[in-house]
């Protein structure tokens, strides 16, 4: 289980992440990454000044020094039952790359229909791929938690 400091909670920060990060899809996964050097400046986004609200709640470097990692897995993937099994597994997945992230980097894992038919095993292949891709992880590194 990963610790309440490295969860993402908020819907801003979800948000943030999906559309300033960048992505890697996989068959049955999308990572979504956002790392410290592509925060966006405080109190701008895409070119304009950001309302005053999401100005002061947006996460920058200089806010948090944590790595944080979400999930979103929605209906599509199966039933409820289905949906927690692909998140307990993936949270159990994502506690072992944590450590090895960079320090500061938002991570969104966003599950697709298939992952809910898919093993931990799988799921992870497409985490260290995603992560390879993105260039997250060193792409010469062993694949961590990929049992």
């Amino acid at each position: 289980m990963l610790p309440a400091a490295a969860r993402l909670t908020k819907s801003q920060e979800f948000r943030l992440v999906v559309r300033r990060g960048r992505r890697s899809g996989r068959s049955r996964l999308v990572v979504h990454v956002l790392r410290p050097d592509q925060a966006p400046e405080a109190g701008r986004y895409r070119g304009e000044a950001l309302p005053e609200a999401e100005a002061n709640t947006a996460p920058t470097r200089k806010s948090t020094g944590s790595t944080r990692v979400g999930f979103v897995v929605s209906k599509a993937v199966g039933s409820a039952v289905i949906r927690h099994r692909v998140t307990r597994r993936l949270r159990h997945l994502m506690r072992d790359r944590y450590p090895v992230l960079p320090a500061g980097t938002l991570v969104v894992v966003r599950a697709l229909p298939a992952a809910g038919d898919a093993s931990s095993r799988e799921l992870g292949a497409d985490l260290d791929a995603a992560f390879r891709k993105l260039r997250v992880l060193d792409p010469d590194g062993p694949a961590t938690g990929s049992r």
